[in-house]
């Protein structure tokens, strides 16, 4: 799998080889332009935290997550046995990854197969690094985003996994502590996007999509931002708010606003 297109000083494996943390790209960030921003965004900040860490590159395969939701379990087996191979030729302990569905496959699927490793959501990675005081709000940084923000808690974050207060302490960093206009609906009882469980690669009937409902009950809020913390999230919420003609309202990566605010 090749990395995302002008990533800014990500060093491979190979040229970091003492590397203590694998960022994850993952699929999305390889090839979708709109995820690549959020890799940057990933990137600049581990940059900016002098975090020492390294990517495969190349080397790096899909996790399998959404062959195996759909029922391709050899087409999983086979992706995660050569992960798993590499993974263990570079001695990883610890990985980062800015997608839920690869953090749940890393943690979950894998250690099926004999891969354990210490594996985290981007947003816990990034809340410890700003309780270490790694990422401080610098003089001079950009001012909140104008208007209400809303968080829309990924299904394979927040139900999955449990982890949905990260995100929020990331975000308080990037608002300037200024308080998030929650959905009715979120963190463990979260809202699905549309795209779980290998839905992403699925057609719905227009009428009835997922991510057009969850959209409106974000603008319902009247948020003028609609942090996520997935790509496929992104994707769909993307999808929803311009279904809702919501032309005006943003939706961001807790990432890219976290960039944002540090001036990065």
């Amino acid at each position: 799998m090749s990395t995302a297109p002008e990533l800014p000083a990500a060093p491979t494996v190979k040229e970091n080889p003492s590397f203590e943390i694998l960022y994850w790209v993952g699929c999305a960030a390889s090839y979708d332009r709109r995820a690549q921003r959020v890799a940057r965004a990933v990137v600049r900040l581990l940059n900016h935290a002098k975090v020492n860490f390294a990517i495969l590159g190349r080397e790096e395969k899909c996790t399998g997550d959404s062959a195996r939701r759909l029922g391709d379990e050899f087409l999983f087996q086979e992706l995660a046995t050569a992960n798993i191979e590499t993974l263990g030729k570079y001695n990883v302990k610890r990985i980062v990854a800015a997608c839920p569905h690869c953090v749940n496959a890393l943690l979950k699927d894998y250690s099926q197969f004999g891969g354990q490793y210490e594996v985290v959501h981007h947003t816990q990675l990034l809340a410890d690094l700003i309780k270490q005081g790694r990422l401080p709000a610098v003089p001079g940084a950009a001012p909140a985003p104008a208007g209400n923000v809303t968080y829309h808690d990924p299904c394979y974050l927040a139900r999955v996994n449990g982890i949905h207060e990260a995100p929020r302490e990331v975000l308080s960093a990037a608002l300037g502590g200024k308080s998030l206009c929650e959905m009715k609906r979120n963190r463990t009882g979260t809202s699905c996007c549309g795209a779980g469980g290998g839905r992403m690669w699925m057609e719905e009937d227009p009428k009835q999509r997922v991510s057009t409902e969850r959209a409106a009950e974000a603008l319902g809020t009247g948020a003028k931002t609609v942090a996520v913390g997935c790509p496929f999230c992104l994707t769909m919420m993307t999808d929803g708010v311009a279904a809702n003609n919501g032309t005006d309202v943003r939706v961001m990566d807790v990432a890219e606003l976290l960039v944002e605010k540090l001036g990065l």
